[in-house]
């Protein structure tokens, strides 16, 4: 995919790069694209600049700086920093990188990342595949590419930058406390291949090493299983107040009443209880990545 700037719309040419067209349907997302093109037009007027002229000094064709200004389509990064330069702004235009950054994702992964950003705590068992937190690049976009109905290429590549912005939580100078519970056989399909599995059994492992983090296998051998209704994930606040999902459980809808976050605290403790230990754990997935 050739890409040069927003949407490579250098020399008037009208090839867009995807994943940068507002999702009407995102209310939130509209208004703050909008806001920005307000912005962005405000100050091209004050500089007495047409469209053409700033799209020619900026480098981008005259339609993309409407479709922008129009609020229609989410500015790359280059776009409000070349932008800022040639219309003397200040570095205000820039700021505004961080907005477009979060709204450049659909709402639902948004608000997810904005919780795990909170969470002082996250829990999560995982029977199909290991957590999004966990997979590397190339696992992450051998599981979007083999989805059904199938993704295009644009919605592949949107999705899986999402889901790599997500992991930014373990590079947080304090980070929650993380504890994962992942079924053996994830370890062993090779999804995306031999060599892409092993690239993820090295992440487990180098992740499992933080001092935060605590990784736990399930064996597929073991007879007692709390976790056979299907997946959980549980995040917890520093106010005390946590929101938590489970496949078997509530319908599979989210909740945060107390009582019901204590059913999914006991399930997943229990899961855990039956699980390797931490250390154990470890060692099992170096003994899986030595016959891979």
């Amino acid at each position: 995919m050739n890409v040069d700037g927003d949407g490579a719309e250098h020399g008037n040419s009208e090839a867009e790069e995807p994943g940068w067209d507002v999702d009407p349907d995102d209310e939130s997302g509209v208004a703050v694209v909008a806001a920005v093109g307000r912005q962005i037009k405000a100050w091209r007027e004050a500089a007495g600049l047409r469209a053409g002229e700033f799209g020619a000094a900026i480098g981008y064709g005259e339609d993309l700086v409407y479709k922008v200004e129009g609020g229609r389509r989410i500015p790359r990064p280059e776009f409000l920093d070349r932008a800022d330069e040639v219309l003397g702004a200040g570095g205000k235009l820039s700021a505004m990188k961080k907005d477009i950054a979060e709204v450049r994702y659909p709402k639902k992964v948004r608000d997810l990342a904005k919780l795990e950003a909170k969470a002082v705590e996250l829990e999560a068992y995982g029977s199909r595949t290991p957590h999004g937190l966990l997979q590397t690049k190339e696992y992450a976009q051998a599981l979007f590419e083999m989805r059904r109905p199938a993704y295009t290429q644009d919605e592949v590549e949107l999705a899986l930058a999402a889901r790599m912005a997500r992991q930014s939580i373990l590079e947080r100078s304090h980070a929650p406390a993380l504890s994962f519970v992942q079924e053996e056989v994830m370890l062993r399909r090779p999804i995306g291949g031999r060599m892409v599995l092993r690239g993820q059994l090295e992440r487990l492992l180098e992740v499992g090493k933080l001092r935060n983090v605590e990784i736990q296998v399930m064996p597929t051998d073991r007879e007692d299983h709390a976790g056979v209704d299907g997946d959980i994930q549980l995040l917890k606040f520093g106010d005390g107040s946590a929101v938590g999902r489970s496949d078997g459980a509530f319908a599979a809808r989210p909740v945060s009443d107390p009582k019901q976050i204590r059913i999914l605290e006991l399930r997943y403790g229990i899961i855990r209880a039956q699980a390797l230990s931490p250390r154990e754990s470890l060692a099992f997935i170096e003994q899986v990545l030595g016959e891979t």
